[in-house]
C-alpha cells in the first residue's frame, strides 16, 4: 500500500488511511514522518546510552522533542522541510554516537555493539530514496505481537503528544533533565524485543505521569510570562483596521507579534486555540489583541476566504490552504506547507508587511463569548462553588472537552451539552468547545455554568480544579459528581488521556470513534481497569453520568 496512518481520530475506515491522510499528508509525506519517526528512535537509544555515562547533548534534547512534534497530525506537510529536519536528525545521531563512543573509552566501558535496526540508519542521498526509506519503516513493516504493537503506538503517540506541550514549556524557558531523560529512554525502550506487554503498559503510564509534569511546566511558564488567565470577554466580531490572524497555541510567538505591531494600526485576531490568549493580562493588556475569528481547526478552508488579511499559524491544525489567501499564509515553528511561506526566529516583517498590503477588516461587530476561567480562577470562588454543591443548587460538573474535527457524529458534544440540567456546570477546554461555546448558558447563583478552562494543555487546569474538589469534600476524583465527556483527534488529546488514566480517572466517555491502534486485548484492559467506553446516545450517556 503507498502508506499506512492510524494516529489520528479519522482513521479511514476505522482503521488507517492507506492512500491519502484524511489530514492532507499524501504517501511521500507520510513516508518522510515515518523516517522521521525511525531516526529518532535511533537518536533516542544512543542518547539514553550516553546519559547513562552522565553525558548530555542539549541540541539533540531539543531536536528529539522538536522532532516528535513535527510528526503529530496537521504540522509539517512539506517535504523539502522535512529533508532538512532528516538530515539533522541524522548527523545528531552520529554526533551522539561518537560522544558515546568516546565515553566508553574514556570510562573503560565496552561500546554496545548496534548492527542493525534505527540505532543503524545511514541517511538516503536524495529526497526521493528518503521516501523509500521511510516506507520500509512505516507501521505495518513493524514485527510484533499485535497487543505488543499496540502498546507501543500507545507509547509513541503519547510520546507526540507530550512533545508539542514540552516544545512550548521549552519556548517559555521550562526545560526539565526527567523530562528529556525520559524521552530518550521511552523512545528507545520502543525498540527493544527482550520487553513484553506489561512492561510496555507501564511505560505508558509513566508516558502519562511525565505529562503532568510537563503540562506544569507549561502552565507556569504562561503564568509567569502573561499572569493567571481571568475571566474575559472576547469579540467575535470584526472592526475597520489592518489585521492579523494567528493560529495554533504558542503564546510567546502571539506575544512577540503584540509587540512588533504596536502603533502600526493592526490590529490581531486569535484563531482555533489561541481563543484562550485573550484571558492573560500580559497579553489582554495590548489593545490591538481584539477578537476572535472563526471556529475550530477543521473550519479553516471555508472561514479563511473571510479574512481579508494576513494569517500565521504558530502550531499544528494547519490544512491544505485554498488558492485565495495560500499566499497571505505563513507558517512559523514547526509547522510548514508546500508554497507557504515560512518564517523563522522571531522577527515578524513579512506577515506586517503582508497585513499592511491587504484590506481591512469590515465594521462588523458581532457576539461576545467568555474565557479565561483557569484553575486559578475558579478556585478563587471554590467556596461559592462548594456551597453551591452542599446547597443542593448544583449537583454536577460535566468536562466536555478535547479535539475538534470534521469526521460525523461529533455534533454529539453540541446535543450533549445543550441537554445538561441547568442544575450543571460545563468545564470545557480545547477546540472541541467550538461545538457549543457560543451558546446561552446562563449560571448557578453567579457561577457561569460554561466554564472556558483553556487550550487543550490546560487539562492540567481541570485536574487542578478535581483535585481541589476531591480534597475540599474529603473523597476521590472518582467520587466527585464529576463526568469526563472527551473528543480526541490527534496526540495532543492521546496523552491527556494517558495522564487521566495515570490518575486512575475512571468512566471517561471518549469519542466519537476509538483509536484504530488499540487491539482487542488492549481496549479490554483499559475497560477492565478503567472502564473507558465509546460515547453512545446523549440521553443514555447523560442519564448514566448523573446515575439515574
Amino acid at each position: 500500500m503507498p502508506m499506512f496512518c492510524r494516529q489520528c481520530e479519522q482513521a479511514a475506515k476505522g482503521v488507517g488511511c492507506d492512500v491519502v491522510g484524511v489530514c492532507g499528508k499524501n504517501p511521500e509525506v507520510a513516508a518522510l514522518l515515518d523516517l522521521m519517526l525511525y531516526g529518532l528512535k535511533g537518536l533516542a537509544i544512543y542518547a539514553d546510552k550516553a546519559r547513562g555515562l552522565d553525558v548530555r547533548n542539549k541540541v539533540a534534547d531539543m531536536f528529539l522533542i522538536e522532532g516528535l512534534f513535527t510528526t503529530v497530525t496537521n504540522v509539517d506537510f512539506d517535504p523539502v522541510q522535512l529533508a532538512g529536519k532528516l538530515r539533522k536528525c541524522y548527523d545528531l545521531k552520529e554526533q551522539v554516537k561518537a560522544q558515546y563512543e568516546t565515553a566508553c573509552r574514556e570510562k573503560g566501558v565496552q561500546a554496545a555493539a548496534v548492527t542493525d535496526g534505527p540505532a543503524a540508519w545511514v541517511i538516503a542521498g536524495t529526497l526521493e530514496e528518503l521516501v523509500a526509506q521511510g516506507r520500509a519503516h512505516g507501521v505495518k513493516t513493524q514485527q510484533a505481537d499485535v497487543d505488543i504493537l499496540s502498546a507501543i503506538e500507545i507509547i509513541v503517540y503519547g510520546l507526540k503528544g507530550m512533545a508539542a506541550y514540552a516544545d512550548h514549556a521549552f519556548i517559555l524557558g521550562k526545560t526539565d533533565e526527567e523530562v528529556f531523560a525520559f524521552f530518550h529512554s521511552a523512545l528507545a525502550a520502543t525498540t527493544d524485543t527482550s520487553k513484553g506487554l506489561m512492561d510496555f503498559v507501564g511505560i505508558a503510564m509513566e508516558c502519562g505521569k511525565l505529562n503532568i509534569k510537563v503540562m506544569g511546566m507549561l502552565n507556569e511558564g504562561h503564568v509567569e510570562h502573561y499572569g493567571h488567565p481571568v475571566p474575559t470577554k472576547v469579540q467575535l466580531g470584526t472592526r475597520k483596521n489592518k489585521a492579523i490572524l494567528v493560529s495554533g497555541h504558542d503564546l510567546r510567538m502571539l506575544e512577540e507579534l503584540l509587540k512588533q505591531t504596536e502603533g502600526k494600526g493592526i490590529d490581531i485576531y486569535t484563531h482555533g486555540e489561541m481563543l484562550p490568549a485573550h484571558g492573560y493580562p500580559g497579553l489582554k493588556k495590548y489593545p490591538h489583541l481584539y477578537g476572535n475569528f472563526g471556529g475550530a481547526w477543521q473550519d479553516q478552508a471555508k472561514e479563511f476566504p473571510n479574512f481579508p488579511g494576513a494569517i500565521i499559524f504558530n502550531t499544528n491544525c494547519i490544512q491544505r490552504p485554498a488558492d485565495s489567501y495560500q499566499d497571505r499564509l505563513f507558517s512559523w515553528g514547526e509547522v510548514g506547507w508546500p508554497g507557504v511561506k515560512h518564517l523563522s526566529g522571531w522577527h515578524f516583517d513579512e506577515v506586517i508587511n503582508k497585513a499592511l498590503e491587504c484590506p481591512d477588516m469590515p465594521d462588523a461587530p458581532g457576539q461576545e463569548i467568555l474565557t479565561g476561567f483557569g484553575h486559578n480562577a475558579v478556585l478563587g470562588v471554590a467556596d461559592k462553588v462548594i456551597e453551591a454543591v452542599k446547597g443542593g443548587a448544583l449537583k454536577h460538573f460535566f468536562l466536555i472537552g478535547g479535539c475538534d474535527g470534521a469526521k460525523s457524529g461529533r455534533n454529539y458534544y453540541t446535543e450533549f451539552a445543550e441537554k445538561v440540567p441547568k442544575d450543571c456546570v460545563i468545564l470545557t477546554l480545547a477546540c472541541g468547545k467550538y461545538r457549543f461555546n457560543k451558546l446561552e448558558f446562563g449560571d448557578i447563583g453567579g457561577i457561569p455554568r460554561l466554564l472556558d478552562v483553556g487550550q487543550c494543555n490546560d487539562a492540567y487546569s481541570a485536574v487542578q480544579i478535581a483535585l481541589a474538589l476531591a480534597g475540599a469534600f474529603n473523597c476521590g476524583v472518582n467520587e466527585l459528581p464529576l463526568s469526563f465527556i472527551l473528543s480526541w483527534y490527534e496526540q495532543k488529546a492521546h496523552i491527556i488521556l494517558l495522564s487521566l488514566l495515570y490518575l486512575g480517572i475512571k468512566n471517561i466517555k471518549l469519542g466519537p470513534a476509538l483509536p484504530a491502534y488499540l487491539s482487542p486485548n488492549v481496549l479490554q484492559f483499559l475497560v477492565d481497569n478503567f472502564n473507558i467506553g465509546q460515547i453512545g446516545s446523549v440521553d443514555a450517556d447523560l442519564k448514566a453520568c448523573l446515575g439515574q
